[in-house]
């Protein structure tokens, strides 16, 4: 049920977004290492600036599934309620 507060009550899946991480910076090393041994510079120091971007959101990620679940309402809890459109009237 769409309740119209979807940006404000939004969760991530911080598990999947972990894991997807991993893979890309699997990819990036990889990547690095292969065009670096091929020769070709300019694509090594492509793949390093995604490696050092890939690391830098998955020390995020991690510090994120560090601090802990913050307060989550259960499934007998009902969704929340949208905030009230107030307009200013002229």
């Amino acid at each position: 049920m769409r309740t119209g507060s979807e940006p404000t009550t939004a969760r991530s899946a911080l598990r999947t977004r972990f894991w997807l991480s991993v893979w890309g910076l699997v990819w990036a090393v990889f990547g690095t290492a292969a065009f670096a041994l091929a020769g070709r510079p300019g694509w090594a120091i492509a793949c390093g600036v995604l490696w050092l971007v890939i690391t830098v959101d998955l020390t995020l990620i991690v510090r994120h599934i560090r601090q802990g679940p913050h307060y989550q309402p259960g499934p007998d809890i009902p969704p929340y309620r949208p905030p009230e459109n107030r307009r200013r009237r002229p």
